[in-house]
């Protein structure tokens, strides 16, 4: 641990941030961001609500690549979009176990079931290579915007794409989400994964013909040494988890596709009609660039909170310093350790960070107990298996009823007609041994 962090000992920066102390003691917290702003006061963004929509185009685009290389999006016609599911029983088993009754329906966001990658990931690392494709072919002539895409599938395209190198670094499903998108493609994969990422991911990496390189640090240390290397290769380009737009946008267009799924389901977001947003949170892209989306689609009426490990708090200390990825959770002296694969992140993303600072209502943290604890519980209630990071999000509720956030928004008469989503991350591709490994760990902690 450092004794002094930009000049200030670690007492000045508790003294300045009581909540610091708590932070540092690995107590779970609520942090209320008294730096949001009604939408109209945002400062200028580095992306727009015009950029959303031109995501969502690219994606449509690429549908028809999709439904023939990936069969399993042909339901779909080629959509890369999960289920909205009300979880009524949750809500119950929730109220009953952590005995913090909420207001409001409870409704899951399954990422974990997003077709390719089977994680969140399958929407930025997936789109970011779609873009790097498209910029190629069409820059090599060998694509204009009108073609029909399903000609990505062709030899001569993957021939094409094999002169061509990507790198990343990642905790695990962002690597699964650019690897398998990419060998699709044809490109040559180089992923550089950090000492926390399982065992399984890397080899269903290998298995799809990737290069998996393994570290004994933290992301920190895969994503910059992925960086330099694929920086090397005159023909490689690098998607940076840390300072990407094109990722920000891919997560961002999953706002578009909720708003039609609320209407499906007849749940309103309107003054009288709050929704508040649980998003599990490592480096800070994902849950950004989703939060960025929904505060274009729905204003103010959408509160976006972010669930860390309290192991891993690194958005939640950039944020209320104020230093951003100016400082990592090691400098407070916390270990950067938990089982919540892809949120083990030290560092938080500068690019994502800026936007996010104005936007998010608010971040908790979560003990890697009650990760298993919920998931066991969601299992047993829903029928739903998840992974140990994408439980975070259901303990949003409860967070908040116990926080004094409710009453400083003025929403106390308001959250008998709010909604509540939990964004569930990840798990479909998780092997069946360590699904039943998890809800076993979990079972054995509600005894």
């Amino acid at each position: 641990m450092k004794q002094n962090v930009h000049g200030k000992s670690l007492t000045e920066w508790q003294a300045e941030f009581p909540l610091l102390k708590n932070i540092m003691d690995l107590h779970p917290v609520f942090w209320t961001n008294g730096k949001q702003l009604p939408m109209k006061e945002v400062p200028p963004l580095p992306v727009t609500r015009e950029d959303i929509i031109e995501a969502d185009k690219r994606w449509k685009r690429f549908a028809p690549f999709f439904e023939k290389a990936f069969p399993e999006t042909k339901a779909a016609k080629g959509l890369i979009e999960s289920p909205l599911r009300h979880i009524p029983h949750m809500k119950k088993r929730l109220k009953d176990y952590y005995n913090e009754p909420f207001q409001g329906n409870l409704y899951l966001k399954c990422d974990n079931e997003l077709p390719v990658a089977g994680s969140i990931k399958a929407r930025g690392g997936v789109y970011e290579v779609l873009k790097h494709a498209e910029d190629l072919a069409i820059a090599n002539g060998l694509l204009k915007k009108d073609d029909n895409y399903e000609i990505f599938t062709d030899p001569a395209f993957t021939s094409f794409f094999s002169q061509y190198s990507i790198g990343v670094g990642s905790t695990g499903n962002l690597a699964l989400s650019i690897g398998t998108i990419s060998a699709k493609l044809g490109f040559n994969v180089n992923v550089h994964m950090s000492g926390d990422a399982k065992q399984w991911k890397k080899e269903l990496l290998r298995s799809k013909g990737v290069n998996v390189y393994e570290y004994n640090g933290d992301f920190s240390e895969a994503i910059t040494e992925g960086r330099k290397q694929t920086l090397e290769d005159p023909n490689g380009y690098f998607i940076d988890d840390e300072h990407s737009k094109d990722l920000f946008l891919g997560y961002s267009v999953a706002a578009l596709r909720l708003k039609e799924q609320l209407l499906g389901q007849g749940v309103k977001v309107d003054r009288d009609h709050p929704l508040f947003v649980y998003l599990p949170c490592g480096v800070g892209g994902s849950p950004g660039g989703i939060a960025f989306g929904l505060k274009q689609i729905f204003g103010d009426y959408v509160y976006c909170i972010f669930v860390e490990p309290t192991h891993s708090p690194s958005v939640l200390i950039g944020l209320m310093t104020g230093e951003e990825d100016k400082v990592s959770v090691q400098d407070f002296g916390i270990d950067n350790r938990t089982e919540a694969d892809g949120l083990a992140v030290g560092r938080p993303s500068s690019f994502a960070s800026e936007i996010s600072r104005h936007l998010i209502s608010g971040i908790f943290t979560i003990e890697d107990d009650d990760l298993y604890k919920l998931l066991a519980i969601l299992a047993d209630s829903e029928g739903i298996r998840v992974e140990p990071s994408a439980a975070a999000g259901l303990m949003g509720p409860a967070k908040l009823a116990g926080a004094s956030f409710i009453k400083k928004h003025r929403l106390d008469d308001k959250m008998g007609k709010s909604a509540h989503i939990a964004w569930s991350t990840g798990g479909n591709l998780v092997p069946e041994g360590g699904m039943d490994r998890f809800y076993q760990k979990g079972k054995g902690l509600l005894r």
